[in-house]
């Protein structure tokens, strides 16, 4: 590459809006060269192929980024924040970071001058990347957005040029997969009384179709590390619980999902792994946490999912908020079993060296532990409730005061 050519790396799919994102950045923004970069957070094989076939009709120079491992210990980070959005496990917002960071140190690595990515001015993953690449020294491009593209427009574009996509027909969903989540959207699901076939459906099998399972999920610092007491690496343990808990039909999510930009879309979302070690987590803090810890880190879980979803995990607030979070996660050590059936996950038992728990104290059959026998809460009842008891006294006692106060005449 010479000293004075210009080149933008685009984050490349191979589908229709990257295919169309090469020639109009050579056309339409002076580009002598773009190079594709693609980063694997677990998305299907078939895709890969797609890009490098479309890249190679392009003449397009292509680069693929393993990510799958950086992606699998950010999503178990994840689970230490009981990270969801409006319900469900993020995984789209949390994988588009990880493949920003990838593509810009493609970028900068290859001396290009800029950066681009082929999202529309309507979702949200144009805000997760850019806040990656504005933070650096490169120009930040948007083709799709800056023209103002439509799809119409998009499909006849690449008819007219010939271009490598099968006329912009790429499936009548929109579908987006990692290791952590598969989204379908789009075409009639768009409609939010349209009620989904089984056939969007790939991770999980329709409920109810095999028998109840248990799985124990094992944790170290808040941190998933084995199933059924076997060690397992993060990409082969999330791996894993998909297959085993989609069998169960665990993990679909249908929604109304409200965007950054205040859009209300209709979302639907497969996420077995997500929902298992979410449940299972949150199991473990329930015995090991003080009630203080719970309520405080829900406060704390629900900011760092916030600025997750928006694609700002490297801001200086969530480093505050994971230091409240490593803390916590220094006891959230031991073991969950989960019942898997019928759609559902659910904790069944829980076991930690770092209990909060006596199980002599919360029994009916013992009178005194710890020197504290049952008489002793006579005392607490008695207080309990005491200002709303004078409170209530008070307004009765205004009450009566009203009824039997006489009424005063000037004949009197």
């Amino acid at each position: 590459m010479s000293e004075n050519t210009e080149t933008v790396a685009l984050a490349f799919s191979g589908g229709l809006d990257t295919t169309v994102c090469v020639p109009l950045l050579e056309s339409e923004y002076d580009y002598d060269e773009v190079i594709g970069v693609t980063v694997d957070v677990g998305q299907p094989d078939e895709e890969f192929s797609e890009a490098r076939e479309t890249a190679d009709a392009l003449g397009l120079d292509h680069y693929v980024v393993d990510a799958r491992e950086e992606f699998a210990e950010l999503c178990l980070s994840a689970v230490r924040a009981n990270a969801d959005y409006q319900g469900y496990p993020l995984g789209t917002a949390l994988a588009r970071p990880v493949i920003a960071d990838a593509i810009l140190e493609v970028a900068q690595r290859e001396g290009c001058t800029a950066i681009a990515h082929g999202c529309t001015g309507k979702g949200n993953d144009q805000l997760r990347f850019e806040a990656v690449w504005r933070a650096s020294e490169l120009d930040v491009i948007a083709p799709v957005r800056e023209l103002g593209l439509t799809r119409e427009y998009e499909m006849e574009y690449a008819a007219e040029r010939d271009l490598p996509v099968e006329g912009g027909n790429e499936g009548a969903w929109s579908i987006d997969t990692n290791l952590w989540s598969r989204s379908i959207e789009g075409d009639d699901l768009e409609d939010p009384s349209y009620v989904p076939p089984e056939s969007i459906y790939e991770w999980t099998s329709s409920p109810g179709g095999v028998e109840t399972e248990l799985v124990e999920i094992g944790f170290e610092d808040g941190y998933a590390t084995s199933i059924d007491g076997e060690q397992i690496e993060p990409v082969a343990l999330i791996e894993t619980l998909n297959e085993l808990a989609g069998a169960h039909g665990i993990g679909r999510t249908d929604m109304m999902e409200d965007r950054m930009l205040g859009l209300k879309v209709r979302e639907n979302y497969e996420h077995p792994a997500a929902t298992v070690l979410g449940v299972a987590h949150e199991a473990l803090e329930g015995l090991v946490l003080t009630a203080n810890e719970r309520a405080t880190k829900t406060t704390i879980d629900q900011e760092w999912s916030e600025n997750a979803y928006q694609g700002l995990l490297s801001a200086p607030l969530v480093d505050a908020l994971e230091g409240f979070i490593d803390t916590t996660q220094t006891r959230v050590t031991g073991s969950v079993t989960v019942k898997l059936e019928g759609g559902h996950a659910r904790a069944v038992a829980r076991e930690s060296e770092y209990a909060v728990y006596s199980e002599s104290a919360a029994s009916f059959n013992t009178e005194t532990v710890d020197g504290i026998e049952q008489a002793d809460a006579t005392g607490v009842a008695k207080y309990h409730g005491y200002q709303d008891r004078l409170a209530r006294g008070a307004i009765a006692s205004d009450d009566q005061d009203a009824v039997v106060s006489p009424t005063h005449s000037d004949d009197d």
